[in-house]
């Protein structure tokens, strides 16, 4: 009786058919799939042909996918690999609809644990879920609309993702923090980024100082939030695979 217990409650985990396992391993990975920025974003870097050294001080992102060379915003851009910034801006952007879509709420709702969620938790994995659609679909509004383009839509893809990615993060944490000892990091992620964020409107959007650390700033806010995805995604990835070993294990038991 022990045994049939245990194989209900892990089909319920599961949703009872392998198509399901499959969709959830592919959200974790596709949120995972986020990091290859990291690389795209170096290597745009290296090709930059501006008058100035590209700085990641001084120099938002947003730069090196700048559509035209020429002055913008006071700074004169030129990056030839452009068009490599904004195809890895729009795969980190489907990666995170993906993840948004293809992750369940039940997974989500017990960190991809072998536990029961309660109906609080279910409905903020709901809400995650919807965030990383957001978030997502802002980043590949920056991969559509380059700054010195539709500045209006590249600002709301923006904002877009750094709301909502960030609010994800803290949402996953309030959601893991008595499941994972990860879920203290999602949180540690998720303030920087909200920190970075208020710093980043305040003295960069509505002061518009000058001479400020920009690039640093916006850093501040992207990185955490990329960290913090394919943390989520590993988590997930790893939790679904622990379970379908413990699964055939009980089976075969």
């Amino acid at each position: 009786m022990q045994n049939i217990v245990r194989k209900l409650r892990y089909a319920d985990f599961m949703m009872a058919s392998s198509n399901s396992q499959i969709r959830n391993l592919f959200g974790a990975w596709a949120v995972m799939s986020v990091v290859q920025v990291f690389l795209a974003e170096a290597v745009v870097a290296a090709a930059w042909a501006g008058n100035q050294p590209y700085s990641a001080i001084f120099n938002v992102i947003s730069d090196l996918g700048a559509a035209h060379c020429g002055i913008h915003n006071t700074r004169y851009l030129c990056s030839p690999l452009n068009w490599l910034m904004n195809a890895s801006l729009g795969l980190q952007g489907a990666g995170m609809i993906l993840g948004g879509l293809l992750l369940s709420s039940s997974l989500l709702g017990v960190a991809a644990k072998l536990n029961s969620a309660q109906p609080a938790q279910l409905t903020a994995a709901a809400w995650v879920r919807w965030l990383l659609v957001i978030s997502g679909a802002g980043v590949v509004l920056l991969a559509i609309f380059p700054e010195d383009t539709i500045a209006v839509l590249h600002f709301i893809g923006a904002m877009s993702f750094f709301g909502a990615g960030t609010i994800a993060l803290l949402l996953l944490w309030w959601i893991w923090y008595q499941r994972s000892a990860l879920s203290w990091l999602l949180l540690a992620l998720g303030l920087i980024s909200g920190l970075a964020t208020v710093s980043f409107t305040i003295f960069t959007l509505l002061l518009k100082v000058p001479n400020f650390a920009d690039g640093l700033i916006e850093r501040l806010i992207v990185y955490p939030l990329i960290i913090g995805l394919a943390v989520v995604g590993l988590m997930v990835a790893r939790g679904v695979r622990q379970q379908r070993r413990l699964a055939r294990a009980q089976s075969e038991g």
